[in-house]
């Protein structure tokens, strides 16, 4: 299996919905946004999945010494050799790849935000750093196009943490803000052991208004000459922003005991559809 082969796997067996807007990249794209995916993955693995600390902090190290390893053009791991020509041809700074390790090291030392303003320091390094990369990759024109990548993966991340609120309280994590969650009057214990009550679906529906209004911030900041590079964003943005429709019709308060999702059907029709728009 070749690195890129490896990238390939790795991504479609997250069965993420960013995995359905990379189908109609260009080849030499395709492959570096895969790559870019990978690596994101072989991290986050390492935070959700360690049940050690000591061996997770290991491995997060591991891979800063492979980041440099790899700007010095001595790539070990089958990420690294993918993503070794689109740092050079993208220019992808690495800096921002240190930042989205220490966003997966801040899952290891915090598992509570008591304000928006912590938990949007984690968001920018596990997801708008994300979307500030992949916009170098995808081609821009506009500077103001990076302001529209780093809001998009702020809202993505937050729709991220609204569907999986159940699964984290249930892995002993709350990312949702405590001071939000004290003016709804909603206690941890009634996230971590899911209770719903109108209280509850009153806090979800505030975090759902938030992130529909960094996806609003987003699109009003994407250049008019920037729109055709950028369609993958777009897609991804199509699919995420539909699942937080999808959450908000079912019942906000639902996401304690159930995860919403989208079939790959969906997936790929609303992929399809956004393309042939933009």
């Amino acid at each position: 299996m070749n690195p890129q082969q490896y990238c390939q796997e790795k991504a479609a067996a997250s069965g993420s919905s960013f995995y359905y807007s990379f189908l109609f990249l260009p080849t030499a794209k395709r492959q570096a946004i895969t790559a870019l995916y990978a690596f994101c993955r072989e991290v986050d693995d390492i935070a959700d999945e360690c049940q050690d600390i000591q061996t997770a902090y290991t491995k997060l190290n591991w891979w800063r010494d492979e980041i440099t390893r790899l700007y010095a053009g001595q790539p070990q791991h089958p990420v690294s050799h993918a993503l070794s020509p689109a740092i050079k041809q993208y220019q992808l700074a690495q800096e921002l790849f240190m930042e989205i390790i220490d966003g997966m090291q801040m899952d290891l030392e915090q598992d509570r935000y008591q304000n928006f303003s912590q938990l949007q320091l984690y968001c920018y390094r596990v997801a708008s750093v994300v979307g500030l990369l992949s916009a170098e990759i995808f081609g821009y024109q506009n500077r103001k196009t990076l302001k529209y990548a780093h809001d998009l993966g702020l809202a993505f991340q937050l729709t991220n943490i609204i569907r999986d609120v159940g699964e984290d309280a249930r892995r002993g994590r709350i990312y949702l803000p405590l001071d939000e969650m004290a003016q709804f009057g909603v206690s941890e214990t009634d996230i971590l052991h899911g209770h719903q009550s109108e209280k509850i679906q009153a806090l979800m529906e505030y975090q759902i208004s938030r992130a529909q209004q960094l996806y609003d911030k987003a699109m009003s900041q994407l250049p008019t000459e920037d729109k055709a590079s950028q369609r993958t964003g777009l897609i991804m943005a199509a699919i995420y922003r539909t699942l937080l429709n999808e959450i908000a019709q079912d019942g906000a308060q639902k996401v304690l005991n159930s995860r919403t999702s989208l079939t790959p059907l969906r997936k790929l029709w609303l992929a399809w559809v956004t393309y042939l728009k933009n």
